[in-house]
């Protein structure tokens, strides 16, 4: 029985998948058991890979049978004063329950809802269907359900499509539709993974409060666990297909038992920067220089009737210094402009106007020929080190390449300067003819950074270098980079929407807001002090441990 003696509406025993492979049989789930009881949230937290969400799809029958196999266990769903087990179940039960009683919120909500179809045509569809309703009884209660869900302009926006709205919106809209039949367990896979902070802030609160307006259990998948600590009642820890710890939020966050649990905490980003702040000297010239800078994108070409659209307008008038040594953190939402502006100054992207001094020397004036012995000095990190590496190349291939290019190295001793440069971002000798298909995502993005390091530049972009990975993993990635930029005395622009591990890493702090820089200081002044209102919304969002409230 979960806390506070609640009925519980879902109890899972034993439960065991495992996917068949032509290299034999992978466990994905073992021997897996919890309960969630009505106006309760159980948080199941792991890294990838863990079992989190295939424990749950399973329970749905949403995994694809074969390769998976439920091979043991019970789930007992009790709906009213009936109980049944959703593992037995067939496919008519199970989409019936699914469409019912039984919600599920996704990660992406684009992968959900049918472009073609209009937002109310999504929302009434369920109605109709599971509660006989009339299409004008549906669409009343749709236009009501947006309303309390945040869409402002409910009536009008009903007839929007997917793609008409935000990314906050648009998962607003999929909380409505989860919600609209009034079901009685919500499962959230990751639902604000992909949202900036202050939208996550305000789709948890949503979700907090429709829980307990409605009494409904809720299953939070996440791997975040300073979003978990927000939300959760009690926590369910995963590793490899098992439950290693369970127990009431406070506990598991102030009194962790299990080794892997305490990991998982201590690999949290929190607080300032673990190293000395950089101290500039007194008259020091700044390595990069960027005065007014502004990049403009055109939208199309005018139509015989349609005049042409409007420009966007992505960094506008921004000016900043990055100093020898230093890491500079740029923060902002999504569509601020951060990427934009890091392309701009390492001319990936022409900017409009402005200037972009390196060392003194203009870059913004200069032709692609005149700029290639320059790349050698500034170089960028991507996001996704999978979409950036050549799946065709090794490791090898992938490091060498920067080095032959720029004639660092010669065909004799190129291999001697992969395997350090391969030591210095602590990847196995050993893997050198791997490819990146072979490789986990931390492995990958370091590869990444050893390739960005192999020119021995003096300024890096780094573009959320660390948003795609695992808490564990990122820990080790932001403690690389710090340890390379005192190593190899490099200056680094570090772009993120995440504030704890711009805090961790950053020197001083940029803030940007639709396309303007607005506010900047040093990390801690700035943490402290913020100024700007929009600065103060920003930190405010951000989810805190519990034992940091």
């Amino acid at each position: 029985m979960s806390e506070n003696n609640k009925e519980n509406i879902l109890s899972v025993s034993d439960l065991s998948i495992c996917f068949k492979t032509r290299n034999g049989s992978s466990k994905a789930v073992d021997d897996v058991s919890f309960e969630v009881a009505r106006g309760e949230t159980l948080a199941i937290v792991g890294e990838s890979g863990s079992g989190k969400s295939v424990t749950c799809y399973s329970l749905l029958g949403l995994i694809p049978q074969p390769p998976g196999v439920i091979e043991s266990g019970t789930a007992q769903f009790k709906t009213g004063a009936e109980k049944r087990d959703l593992l037995s179940s067939n496919k008519a039960t199970l989409r019936s329950l699914l469409g019912d009683k039984i919600a599920v919120i996704f990660q992406d909500p684009m992968t959900c809802l049918n472009p073609y179809l209009t937002i109310g045509e999504q929302l009434i569809e369920p109605l109709c269907q599971h509660k006989n309703k009339t299409r004008t009884q549906a669409r009343k209660r749709a236009i009501e359900l947006l309303k309390e869900v945040g869409i402002d302009d409910a009536e009008t926006r009903f007839g929007s499509y997917p793609h008409e709205f935000s990314g906050g919106m648009r998962q607003r809209v999929m909380i409505a539709m989860a919600l609209i039949t009034e079901p009685e367990l919500l499962i959230a896979d990751e639902p604000t993974t992909a949202l900036d902070v202050t939208i996550q802030a305000q789709i948890l609160d949503l979700l907090d409060d429709l829980k307990k307006q409605r009494n409904i259990a809720l299953i939070f998948i996440s791997h975040d666990l300073s979003v978990v600590a927000n939300i959760a009642d009690r926590v369910a820890v995963m590793r490899a297909g098992q439950i290693v710890e369970t127990g009431e939020t406070q506990q598991i966050f102030k009194r962790p038992q299990h080794p892997y649990t305490q990991q998982l905490l201590a690999s949290v980003p929190s607080g300032p920067k673990p190293t000395q702040a950089f101290q500039p000297g007194p008259e020091e010239q700044p390595l990069l220089k960027v005065e007014h800078l502004k990049t403009v994108f055109e939208q199309g070409k005018s139509g015989f009737f349609a005049p042409r659209p409007a420009p966007t307008i992505a960094v506008n008038d921004v000016s900043f210094e990055l100093r020898h040594h230093e890491i500079l953190g740029l923060v902002g939402e999504s569509g601020s402009g951060k990427s934009t502006l890091g392309r701009s100054v390492i001319q990936l992207i022409k900017p409009t106007s402005g200037s972009v001094q390196l060392d003194g020397q203009e870059l913004t004036q200069l032709s692609p020929k005149q700029l290639k012995p320059l790349r050698q000095r500034m170089q960028m990190i991507f996001q996704d080190p999978y979409a950036s590496l050549n799946p065709r190349m090794t490791v090898f291939d992938a490091l060498a390449e920067p080095l032959l290019y720029h004639r660092i190295a010669t065909r004799k001793n190129v291999t001697a300067q992969v395997l350090a440069l391969m030591d210095d971002v602590g990847l196995a000798q050993a893997d050198i003819r791997k490819y990146p298909h072979e490789f986990s995502g931390g492995q990958r993005q370091r590869i990444a950074i050893g390739r960005a390091i192999a020119t021995k530049p003096e300024l890096i972009i780094a573009d959320e270098p660390v948003s795609a990975l695992d808490v564990t993993i990122q820990a080790q990635i932001l403690d690389l980079i710090l340890r390379l930029v005192e190593q190899h005395n490099l200056s680094m622009l570090f772009i993120s929407h995440d504030l704890s591990v711009v805090r961790y890493i950053a020197d001083r702090v940029l803030v940007m807001h639709k396309g303007k820089l607005i506010e900047s200081g040093d990390t801690e002044t700035l943490w402290a002090n913020p100024t700007e209102t929009y600065t103060q919304a920003l930190f405010a969002a951000v989810p805190q441990r519990i034992n940091e409230k």
